[in-house]
């Protein structure tokens, strides 16, 4: 029982993901120039939105995660381009 929740829950946030994603792509398009400041700001947002939603200690552990995987995504760049040279 606990798989099938676990695999509904990561369905629901892929589908949430997907979603936002697509409203992330409208608001940076009609942003024009201004669009890659759209998109950052655009965390901002989202962060305190979540907030007021999961609760501080929830969002802190998802950024702390989220920070990780941007961390090691650019690692895995830097060798890359190590490897590259």
């Amino acid at each position: 029982m606990a798989d099938t929740q676990t695999q509904s829950a990561e369905a629901l946030f892929e589908k949430a993901l997907e979603v936002a994603d697509k409203h992330l792509s409208a608001a940076a398009a009609e942003a024009g120039p201004l669009a890659d400041y759209v998109v950052v700001a655009m965390i901002e947002t989202a962060v305190n939105r979540a907030v007021d939603v999961a609760g501080h200690a929830d969002i802190v552990d998802m950024l702390r995660d989220l920070a990780t995987q941007i961390e090691s995504d650019m690692d895995d760049e830097d060798d890359l381009e190590e490897d590259d040279a």
